[in-house]
């Protein structure tokens, strides 16, 4: 079994590196009262498991009965076929009608059932920047009706895709990446308790590899020590979304600018990633093969913008452009 889901936190105080944030949830959950929040912050730094950790303290025994989880992803991203498919939804489900109308009468349903045992139940809305903007317009219609007897919970790695619609009527809960001190501790305690040995230059390699990331170190982690042999953990920890962005600077290269900026968009659409994430992936591609100055500016001043809630896809163009300009000028001066 994965370790990562061997050592998932089942109470509040177990969740590591977010005292802050947990501190307001435990709050919420003791005083019965919790507002609609947008939960957002990078992969792997415990949003979603700090939301059922939530909905434990505040319901306890039934607090997957007080709880609907929806993946926007499932809902809109696989069309109607899929809905039609689920046995969630075929008491609901008009093959007659549009995705976002089905879209609209599955949320309604489920929003209007009435809690057990408590005074509202939560609506949890995971990978929430796949929402479109007819869903979240309807979204906004439907927290407004069930107010009194429901909480919305939007999970993700991308705020600025939520419209100022929904996020004014959330209270904003940031999960930052979790600090490599207490990425390490948490990786000594799981080898501790497995009875199980790495070398303290592996943890350090993991703990860097990870990037903030504890699911990506505990996985890393369980690999090394599973494997029983030196692994290249730089090869292992490049992902697709590593080789993508790699592709975006050969495209800059080749003066193809336009195709640069498909290639990182695509990266937000398709993977699901955020902006500031984004950046970190160019940022590893950099490390990796390019030593010039001005590329090290260019991604410090656009991860500085991301941080003061910019819009995500114009900043990522506007980086791109000014690497194009600045570092393979000659090469893209054509195309630009």
């Amino acid at each position: 079994m994965l370790w990562s889901e061997v050592y998932r936190p089942r109470r509040c105080d177990e969740i590591i590196g977010q005292d802050e944030v947990v501190r307001y949830l435990m709050s919420f959950a003791d005083a019965r009262s919790v507002p609609h929040l947008l939960v957002s912050g990078p992969h792997g730094t415990g949003k979603t498991v700090a939301v059922e950790c939530l909905a434990r303290r505040l319901y306890g025994e039934n607090w997957e009965a007080n709880t609907t989880i929806f993946s926007a992803a499932g809902l809109l991203g696989r069309g109607k076929s899929a809905l039609e498919a689920d046995e969630r939804f075929a008491l609901v489900y008009r093959k007659d009608q549009s995705l976002i109308t089905n879209f609209k009468y599955i949320v309604k349903w489920y929003a209007s059932m009435r809690p057990l045992d408590a005074d509202f139940k939560l609506m949890v809305v995971e990978d929430a920047e796949g929402l479109t903007f007819e869903a979240q317009q309807a979204l906004r219609r439907t927290m407004e009706r069930y107010s009194a007897t429901c909480r919305f919970i939007f999970v993700t790695t991308r705020p600025s895709a939520i419209i100022p619609a929904i996020a004014s009527r959330c209270l904003p809960l940031f999960f930052a990446p979790i600090e490599s001190s207490v990425v390490r501790g948490r990786l000594e305690e799981i080898l501790a308790a497995e009875n199980a040995a790495c070398p303290a230059d592996d943890l350090d390699l993991i703990v860097h590899a990870a990037r903030g990331d504890l699911r990506r170190a505990i996985m890393y982690l369980q690999i090394t020590v599973g494997s029983g042999k030196d692994l290249d953990l730089a090869e292992v920890s490049r992902s697709e979304t590593a080789n993508v962005a790699a592709s975006a600077f050969d495209a800059i290269r080749a003066g193809n600018f336009d195709a640069s900026r498909r290639i990182v968009e695509s990266l937000m659409i398709e993977y699901g990633l955020s902006a500031r994430e984004v950046v970190g992936e160019l940022r590893q591609v950099v490390r990796r093969e390019y030593n010039h100055p001005a590329l090290a500016i260019a991604l410090a001043d656009a991860d500085h913008r991301l941080c003061h809630s910019a819009n995500d896809f114009v900043q990522v163009n506007a980086l791109l452009a000014r690497i194009a300009r600045e570092v393979f000028s000659e090469e893209s001066t054509a195309t630009l």
